[in-house]
């Protein structure tokens, strides 16, 4: 786990709303406070949609919205004059993608199955911003490679989107 303290916050803002930088990961819950403090459950509801909209969406396999399905309504929210008082966004990476890391990281130890998620927790609060990385297994390891993995992807996914932080 590792703590990033954004130095941009206009830019990195500029990537989570109105870009598709974070676009591919999937939401798991956030909450913006501006005039109210508005939640957000990332679980889908797949009772919700016909089979017909649930293939269409490609939603068989995923258990939660993806940013970029989501985005629209938090922008509405945190668009306009006033910044908000707060917000915090907790992502997840896809399965693929984790799958991938696993894969490129050489990490035999720890399969695919076992990660419950690989996380990354926005929060805006007192006009910092800052980035928490969080790993979840479904086991007991003592093995932190896949830890150190995700952090060092994380870090390279700002730098590569420049994304500035301490």
């Amino acid at each position: 786990m590792i703590a990033l303290q954004i130095q941009e916050i206009k830019n990195f803002m500029s990537k989570l709303l109105l870009s598709q930088t974070f676009d591919a990961f999937h939401l798991i819950e956030g909450s913006i406070t501006t005039y109210n403090t508005f939640h957000i459950d990332g679980r889908i509801h797949k009772d919700f949609f016909t089979e017909e909209e649930i293939e269409e969406r490609k939603l068989n396999d995923r258990e939660f919205s993806l940013w970029k399905e989501v985005k629209p309504f938090c922008l509405e929210l945190i668009k306009g004059k006033k910044t908000p008082l707060g917000f915090k966004f907790v992502f997840q990476l896809s399965k693929e993608n984790t799958e991938k890391l696993l894969t490129s990281s050489g990490i035999t130890s720890i399969r695919p199955e076992n990660v419950s998620g690989l996380l990354l927790n926005v929060r805006y609060d007192n006009g910092t911003l800052s980035c928490i990385t969080a790993t979840n297994l479904n086991l007991f390891t003592l093995d932190k490679s896949l830890e150190h993995a995700w952090d060092d992807m994380v870090k390279r996914f700002f730098k590569q989107q420049e994304i500035s932080f301490l």
